[in-house]
């Protein structure tokens, strides 16, 4: 896990916990590299019954699987207008979190649980834009 200095974890208003930055951080600056736990695609309902259910990503590759991020990765809080973005490198079995936008120190740093708005990634809550 590499992630820049001044990361850390918060309570987020209505939202549990988040993650935060005590430093400025520029648009296309990378925030973290988060190591991917795969969960099979045979073994991802198996989530749905745990505590887990609220921290897993989905995978398109391979198809229907699943992953934990490690690091901060599962903490990072869902926005429509997110002020970062995730990359996924599947090939290293990781993500990167990449700032969208200028974030101003104290300021959490959201991402878009959606991809973007696609109907295949429906959201379990209702957001707190």
């Amino acid at each position: 896990m590499l992630h820049i200095p001044g990361l850390y974890i918060a309570n987020s208003s209505n939202r549990g916990r988040g993650v935060f930055t005590a430093q400025e951080i520029e648009t296309g600056d990378l925030i973290e590299i988060c190591p991917l736990l795969i969960i099979p695609k045979k073994d991802v309902s198996a989530i749905h019954k745990t505590v887990l259910h609220d921290y897993y990503f989905l995978l398109e590759k391979p198809n229907g699987a699943a992953c934990i991020a490690l690091g901060y990765g599962s903490i990072y809080n869902h926005q429509s207008e997110p002020n970062a973005i995730v990359i996924f490198d599947y090939e290293k079995k990781e993500i990167e979190i990449q700032a969208s936008k200028k974030i101003e120190p104290g300021n959490e740093i959201f991402i878009d649980y959606t991809d973007g708005g696609k109907e295949e990634a429906p959201l379990w809550f209702t957001p707190n834009d």
